[in-house]
């Protein structure tokens, strides 16, 4: 719709509206109600829509001017004095941030494609989790890949523990002084390349590994940067996730550095309190100045490789082949006690390999031997599989927790419903059929928090802000109704994607549509996102 003036008016001027790069400076008098001249028509109107713009605020009624990727003007619109090239009428749906997934995973150079996030309203991933990322001596070529590669969504990137180890040359061993000084050279390499932080991952090799000296050594750049420090955590079994969390917290107080749990939760635990107690041991924390949050997917089975199941000395460096040759009872017997200890053979799905979607008890009687010897003849690195290890209340008092965001751990390929579901699942489910979360909060738990724990919506840190729906910020944007909106990927179909949104936009661009992704692979409106150094 193209209106008779290049003007927009507004009830009040926000300053965040006066970047040079959106708005012309000095639109704004001193009483605040004035016009703003543009020399040329805005991208888009989205109107008529209830705005959840990411803050946690109650929903509005409010119009989204959008000025090339960025987000020009926030409020009522009269369209009849704006030239405007297109308009999206929004009535009857709600208009939000586009979400951000807090652990995410997948390639962005060589499979630009993520329609499962985009048709979640995901038009932001972070990537490099669980201690594994790019090296970092080549990670800014790869975000310039990145950029290249014209991705579907934004993606961000945190360096892993487990990658400079290697890179270090440090492997399995255990650090000397001086190389805990390369470690730590590694973090800052990458922090100045625009890693927005640290992960790790100490439940896998070598970063399992670590011991605190070293998690503090290479948390310290981190800090230095206003960077976090992610992690999954050592373990999360029921009778060691509280250790692994004071290891966790121990690092954020020794290196005075901001604190994330990946994908929290409670394995072999039914009991709401075990949840109670871990957050309450990150509040204590929060009082003593430790910074802390954590990120949730809203599923009950896990999902990694199956060298979970088996002993350290069955796993690199050491030779399997001469493990399974001079121990195979031994691991044997770990390996039964392992897994009965985890709900027994039914409670393991295979997500990859020859017995992709059988249940480890499934191939056991298929194949008329025991389980453990299913596993040992596949090794530990052989297969992925989903745990079915959790529970329910557990991971809603969890989810129900102000400091905890909202994540998929999840990817285009995966075989687990998360990464096709998971914030699709906490509207569906979580907000519409129970109303145990508020729109509002649910909305802000997968936009503005996520934003704020990871710096996006720090101007300081990144040209332009994400996370909320405010002048200034990327024109990052999703209009859905709440109860269309449902998962539909299951654990015998994971890839099916979720139904109900009915329009994302990317940097300003439509990027989903009723259903369906606009454009073609490797055509997509995101962008690889560098912290600033």
């Amino acid at each position: 719709m193209t209106g008779r003036a290049s003007t927009a008016r507004r009830a009040a001027c926000h300053p965040l509206a006066l970047l040079p790069l959106v708005l012309p400076a000095g639109a704004c008098t001193g009483n605040g109600a004035e016009l703003v001249p543009l020399t040329d028509a805005y991208s888009l109107l989205i109107e008529n829509g209830t705005l959840v713009d990411g803050t946690g605020a109650p929903a509005r009624s409010a119009d989204v001017l959008i000025l090339g990727d960025s987000i020009a003007f926030v409020g009522d619109v009269d369209a009849d004095t704006i030239a405007v090239r297109e308009t999206f009428d929004a009535s009857g749906l709600v208009v939000a941030p586009g979400f951000i997934d807090a652990h995410a995973h997948g390639d962005p150079v060589a499979h630009p494609a993520f329609p499962n996030f985009l048709a979640m309203g995901v038009t932001t991933i972070l990537l490099g989790q669980d201690g594994g990322s790019p090296p970092v001596a080549g990670l800014a070529a790869h975000l310039d890949s990145v950029d290249a590669a014209r991705p579907d969504v934004n993606v961000a990137y945190l360096i892993g523990h487990n990658t400079i180890r290697e890179e270090s040359g440090v492997g399995f061993g255990a650090p000397s002084q001086s190389d805990l000084a390369r470690l730590a050279d590694l973090v800052q390499q990458g922090l100045e390349a625009g890693a927005f932080g640290l992960s790790t991952g100490l439940e896998y090799d070598p970063g399992s590994r670590a011991e605190i000296a070293e998690l503090v050594a290479i948390a310290e750049p981190v800090a230095a940067a206003g960077g976090v420090v992610t992690s999954h955590m050592r373990s999360e079994d029921a009778d060691r996730v509280a250790a692994s969390l004071d290891e966790l917290l121990e690092q954020g107080r020794r290196a005075r550095a901001r604190v994330h749990v990946s994908h929290i939760k409670v394995v072999l635990a039914d009991d709401t309190a075990r949840a109670g107690a871990l957050l309450a041991r990150m509040a204590a924390a929060r009082d003593a100045g430790i910074s802390v949050t954590a990120d949730v997917y809203p599923y009950v089975a896990s999902y990694t490789g199956i060298g979970l199941l088996f002993p350290a000395w069955a796993k690199p460096p050491n030779d399997y082949a001469a493990v399974v040759a001079s121990r195979r009872g031994e691991l044997a017997a770990h390996l039964r006690n392992r897994v009965e200890g985890r709900n027994g053979p039914e409670a393991t799905l295979f997500g990859s390999g020859k017995h992709t979607g059988r249940t480890l008890a499934e191939v056991a009687a298929a194949e008329g031997r025991p389980y453990e010897d299913v596993l040992i003849d596949i090794g530990p690195g052989g297969a992925s599989a989903a745990y079915f290890v959790m529970a329910e209340p557990v991971m809603r008092r969890f989810l129900a927790d102000p400091h905890v965001a909202v994540s998929s751990d999840g990817s285009p390929t995966m075989q687990h419903p998360r990464g096709h579901g998971a914030f699709a699942r906490v509207i569906g489910r979580y907000v519409v059929e129970d109303a145990s979360l508020d729109l509002a909060e649910a909305v802000r738990k997968m936009s503005g928090l996520t934003a704020s724990i990871f710096r996006l919506d720090d101007r300081e840190v990144l040209r332009r802000p994400r996370g909320r729906l405010e002048a200034g910020f990327a024109a990052d944007v999703v209009a859905f109704d709440p109860g269309a909106i449902r998962d539909r990927a299951t654990f015998e179909a994971p890839h099916v994607p979720a139904a109900g949104m009915r329009a994302v936009w990317v940097n300003g661009q439509r990027a989903w549509s009723e259903g369906e992704p606009v454009g073609e692979a490797g055509r997509g409106a995101g962008r690889a996102l560098r912290a600033r150094p």
